[in-house]
C-alpha cells in the first residue's frame, strides 16, 4: 500500500515539474495547431483506465478530419499532418498528458490506454492489463512499442502488472526518454501508428 502511494506522490510531483517545464512548448504547439489545422488544437477521448473505468485523455492534434463521399474517416495516414507525424515521431503530442496524470486517471508509467471498444476483445490474462492504471509510458513502450504485435504487448503490458515496482517504474522512465531521443518504434510496418486491434481469435486465425 506504501508503495502505491509513492507512486501517486511521483506521479503528482512529476507531471507538475512536466507541466511546469514544458509549458512553453505547450503554448507553441498550441499555436502551431491552430495556424496549420485550426481547431481544436487537442485531441481528446474516452479511453479505459484502472479497471477499465472511462476517463477522458487528453492529446495535441496530429490529424485533419478527412472524410470520404460517404462520411467515413479517411485512413490515419492520409489525415497524418506534417506537424502531425513530427509531434508522434518525438512523442510531443502525449504532452498534455501530464494532466490526466495529475488528475489522477493515469500514472506517468503503465499499460498504455487504449480504445473502450477493445475491452471485449481482450483474452481474461490480456485484460489484466487494467489492473493498474495506464500510463504515458510503459514496459511494452521501451521494449518495442507500436514495432511488436498486439500480442507481444499484451504480455509485456501484463509482465508489468506482475512485477511492478518503484524501481521499476524509475527504469522505465529514464529508458523512455532514451527511446524517445531516438525516435524508435514510432509505429507498426505499414501503418501510421497501430493497426486496430480485432481479437486474440482474429490473430489466430490469420
Amino acid at each position: 500500500m506504501r508503495s502505491y502511494f509513492l507512486k501517486r506522490i511521483i506521479d503528482i510531483i512529476g507531471s507538475l515539474i512536466g507541466l511546469v517545464v514544458a509549458s512553453p512548448i505547450i503554448v507553441v504547439i498550441s499555436i502551431i495547431i491552430y495556424i496549420t489545422m485550426g481547431r481544436p488544437i487537442f485531441f481528446k477521448q474516452v479511453r479505459p483506465g484502472l479497471k477499465g473505468k472511462p476517463f477522458v485523455i487528453y492529446k495535441f492534434r496530429t490529424m485533419l478530419d478527412l472524410r470520404d463521399e460517404n462520411g467515413n474517416l479517411l485512413p490515419d495516414e492520409k489525415r497524418l499532418t506534417t506537424i502531425g507525424k513530427f509531434l508522434r515521431s518525438t512523442t510531443l503530442d502525449e504532452l498534455p498528458e501530464f494532466w490526466n496524470v495529475l488528475k489522477g486517471d493515469m500514472s506517468l508509467v503503465g499499460p498504455r490506454p487504449l480504445l473502450m471498444e477493445y475491452l471485449d476483445r481482450y483474452t481474461p490474462e490480456q485484460a489484466r492489463r487494467h489492473n493498474v492504471k495506464p500510463g504515458m509510458t510503459g514496459w511494452a513502450q521501451i521494449n518495442g512499442r507500436n514495432a511488436i504485435t498486439w500480442e507481444e504487448k499484451f504480455k509485456l503490458d501484463v509482465w508489468y502488472v506482475d512485477n511492478w515496482n518503484i524501481l521499476l517504474d524509475l527504469k522505465i522512465i529514464f529508458l523512455t526518454i532514451l527511446k524517445v531521443l531516438k525516435r524508435e518504434g514510432i509505429s507498426a510496418e505499414g501503418h501510421a501508428t497501430m493497426p486496430e486491434f480485432m481479437g486474440e481469435e482474429v490473430i489466430n486465425s490469420l
